[in-house]
This record gives structure tokens, sequence and C-alpha cells, in this order.
């Protein structure tokens, strides 16, 4: 497959998370009478990747997020020619989606961005008021899971056919967990996407939400090797 096609693929897919993610909480999660609240955001994220890991994922391996290639390059799945192309496509395909849902939010009287945008913050900025070190620790975390579902359901002995369930359901999972301490990120491209928007406080503290998810990428990535050593001796 060209690159150029799994570059495009990338955008898209990337483009659909964050609209399709976001757009859940800044449209319908508080939405008078019918608001999905928590539970439909998470579900909503959830969605996005299942839906392109069955549209895409067969094109590019549907990351949609730099923690995700990152994970995979450091598992060994991944090219390192293809890691900084792959990352700019899904930044690109993030801002436009966040570019998208601006134009739409903004088309409701007192739209205010700077609410927030369901940007990612910890502190003052976090939904539930949770301190830095727990955003930290959430993060890594969650991505650290997030990044051992993936390696472990795209394993070639792992049963084929179910990966975007279980990374759809994975991520919901996530976020039915975290929304409260950061709104989530788990993904830097969906971070800096809203972020842009927002384009106060969410800047400031958006080195969290690259710095972390990288971590917790690595860290999976590392540790599923030693399993797949494990396994081959």
């Amino acid at each position: 497959m060209a690159l150029s096609r799994k570059l495009g693929a990338e955008f898209i897919g990337t483009f659909w998370l964050v609209l399709g993610g976001c757009g859940s909480a800044v449209l319908a999660a508080a939405f008078p009478d019918v608001g999905i609240g928590l539970l439909g955001v998470a579900l909503a994220f959830g969605l996005t990747v299942l839906t392109m890991a069955f549209a895409i994922g067969h094109i590019s391996g549907c990351h949609l997020n730099p923690a995700v290639s990152i994970g995979l390059w450091t598992g060994g799945r991944f090219s390192t020619s293809e890691l900084g192309p792959y990352i700019l496509a899904q930044i690109a395909g993030g801002i436009v989606g966040a570019a998208v849902l601006y134009v739409i939010a903004s088309g409701q009287a007192g739209f205010d961005v700077s609410a927030g945008f369901a940007s990612n913050g910890y502190a003052e900025h976090s939904p539930g008021g949770y301190s830095l070190t727990a955003a930290l620790v959430s993060e890594i975390v969650m991505t650290f899971m997030f990044l051992m579902i993936i390696l472990g359901v795209t394993d070639k002995r792992a049963p084929k056919g179910f990966a975007p369930i279980a990374i759809g359901l994975g991520l919901t999972l996530i976020h039915l967990i975290s929304i409260p301490v950061t709104n989530t990120s788990v993904n830097p491209a969906r971070s800096t996407a809203v972020a842009i928007f927002q384009g106060d406080w969410a800047i400031s503290q958006l080195w969290l939400f690259w710095l972390a998810p990288i971590v917790g990428a690595i860290l999976a990535g590392i540790v599923y090797r030693w399993f797949e050593a494990e396994d081959n001796t």
C-alpha cells in the first residue's frame, strides 16, 4: 500500500475520531433533556475507533493517535520511516475535525469556546478537580493499557477479526474511568486539535497530554516485546 494512501486513511480516521468523540462532548453531552452524559461520550469515542478500524484498518492499520504509532513502533510492529508522516497526518486530521466541530458548535447562540471545547486538563481544568500528579498517572496508565490491548489483539496468535471490537470497547472503558480526571486524552492528536481552538489554558497544559501518552505507549511496547520474547524461548 502506498504511503500516501495510508496517510490519507489516517487523516480521515483521526478527523472522525475528533469530530465524533469531541463532538459528542461539545454538542450532546449536556443537551437539555436528552443529554448523553459521560457514558455517551465514552461510547462515542469507542465507536469512532471501532468504525474506523473496520473501515481503514486494512489500509493504514487505523492508528489515529501518535501514541499508538509510537507504541507500535516501540513494540516492533511499525516502521521508523513511516512514524513521522503518520503523526503529522493524525495531527492534521484532528485539527480539521476540530475545525468542523467549531463551525457547527458556533452556530448556536451563546457558544463559548473558552469554556473548554472538550479540551484535556488538570488541576482547576480537570472535570473533577484532579491534580497534575493524578492526571499524569492516569494518562500514562490508561495509554499503557490501551496499547497493551492493541498489541495483544493484533498479535498474529490472537483470534482473527475481533480486534476492532476489543480496541473500541477498550477505549470506551478508558473514557469511563478517566473522563473525570483529565477529560481523557490518551491521544496527543486529539488533545492538540481542540486545544488550538480553545486557545488558552488548554495550550499551556498540552505538554502533559503529549508526554504522558507517549510514556505509557513506550512502556507498553517494551512490555509486550518481553511477552513475545518469552513466548519464543
